[in-house]
């Protein structure tokens, strides 16, 4: 059976806590203000079962710009994304900038939803359409289906539901012969079981027993039970959703933004080499030292930018940099990335990791830049051999300053 996470984006009051409720016949609100409000605060999870017999999860992600930290702490671990857009109301800021996010992060799949059309006429439905189509030119959509949908009458669900399992179907299944890795977005408590962390497994699986560590903070602890889908299991697999009650720590040394891995698996950085690109569609130059806001997997950490090819990052551009991070965090290589400015808080672009372990990097540094480019393009030979220089080259440092 594949794992699949499905994810909707979309503005704030544009249906998608009501379709998924229409798929699923659950409600993805859980919080009181939520339901108070009729608002999307938070992450909400659930899951439905295709024709096919695959089981698929799904996240629904806040859509005002106050939550869009949320919404960044949900969107990583998605393999198909429903880009909801109100008949009503079209393109809105919300619709662009979560569009922005998913392509930048290297979604590959997904399609638009177009609901409430029960509200409109079909005329107008034909230029909302046409409007979405110019929108999602040059972005992973582009040429993707747009379906038409009523979540309240349950029009277009049934074929929705047939081109999700279509989709699904195509999609090959997620490696889990790496290491596991579970961003934290949830930690609880639940009375006679202890405590509880949820999130997307995004690979490698996980096993009752298993001695995990909670990174960056080190803590370590073991899994007593597993829950996918709110079902028992002895193994977690990537591309699901996963609530792991373990023993061993407490609730107050997890967090939103930590990692579950297994023991001695992943070393903290206040540093990562990247590759960045900003946003075309932004009308800022990112100087040298320029302090941004860095979103990796479930966490959001200040960091400064220190460009390594370039003095000045303009709207549009890739260029080599390093991050010098507030906090501590831990990453990956090939980790997917969002950067959004200090203040006043909008997305400016996003990138990926390169080196989530390097040494400290000056401006314009050519040795610096042609050893990134080896990671970038390089053969894995050629990453390895690189690897290899740079360790050799840090213990002859180190026995020098001896």
């Amino acid at each position: 059976m594949k794992h699949i996470i499905i994810g909707t984006a979309g503005h704030i009051d544009h249906g998608k806590t009501t379709l998924i409720k229409a798929l699923t016949g659950r409600d993805t609100d859980r919080l009181k203000e939520e339901q108070k409000r009729g608002i999307s605060i938070d992450l909400g999870f659930t899951y439905f079962d295709l024709p096919s017999g695959h089981r698929a999860g799904i996240i629904d992600v806040p859509g005002h710009e106050k939550f869009i930290k949320n919404m960044l702490a949900g969107v990583m671990g998605m393999d198909l994304v429903l880009l909801v857009v109100a008949a009503d109301e079209g393109i809105m800021p919300q619709t662009v900038e979560h569009l922005s996010i998913l392509n930048l992060l290297g979604i590959k799949r997904g399609f638009v939803v177009l609901t409430k059309v029960d509200l409109v006429e079909d005329e107008w439905l034909e230029l909302v359409e046409e409007e979405v189509a110019e929108e999602i030119k040059g972005t992973f959509l582009e040429d993707s289906p747009i379906i038409r949908v009523s979540s309240t009458k349950k029009t277009g669900i049934e074929e929705l539901i047939n081109l999700i399992d279509s989709y699904v179907s195509e999609m090959e299944d997620r490696d889990i012969s790496d290491m596991p890795r579970l961003p934290v977005d949830r930690v609880f408590t639940v009375s006679g079981f202890g405590n509880v962390i949820t999130g997307t497994l995004i690979s490698g699986k996980l096993n009752i027993g298993d001695k995990v560590q909670i990174y960056p903070s080190n803590f370590s602890a073991r899994i007593r039970s597993l829950q996918v889908h709110d079902q028992d299991t002895d193994v977690a697999y990537a591309g699901q959703r996963v609530a792991v009650n373990i023993v061993g720590i407490k609730k107050e040394q997890i967090k939103r933004g930590d990692v579950l891995a297994l023991l001695n698996q992943m070393k903290a950085t206040r540093m990562l080499d990247v590759k960045v690109k900003l946003l075309d569609s932004i009308d800022v130059d990112i100087k040298n030292r320029t302090r941004l806001r860095l979103y990796l997997g479930t966490r959001e950490v200040l960091c400064r930018i220190v460009l390594l090819d370039k003095e000045i990052l303009r709207p549009g551009e890739e260029a080599y940099a390093q991050l010098r991070l507030e906090e501590e965090i831990v990453a990956k290589r090939a980790d997917r990335f969002i950067i959004r400015f200090y203040s006043p808080m909008f997305t400016i672009g996003g990138g990926m990791v390169l080196e989530p372990n390097p040494k400290k990097r000056r401006s314009l540094d050519r040795d610096a830049i042609e050893e990134l480019q080896i990671k970038e393009y390089g053969e894995q030979e050629d990453i390895i051999e690189n690897i290899i220089k740079e360790r050799s080259e840090e213990r002859r440092v180190g026995k020098e300053c001896r």
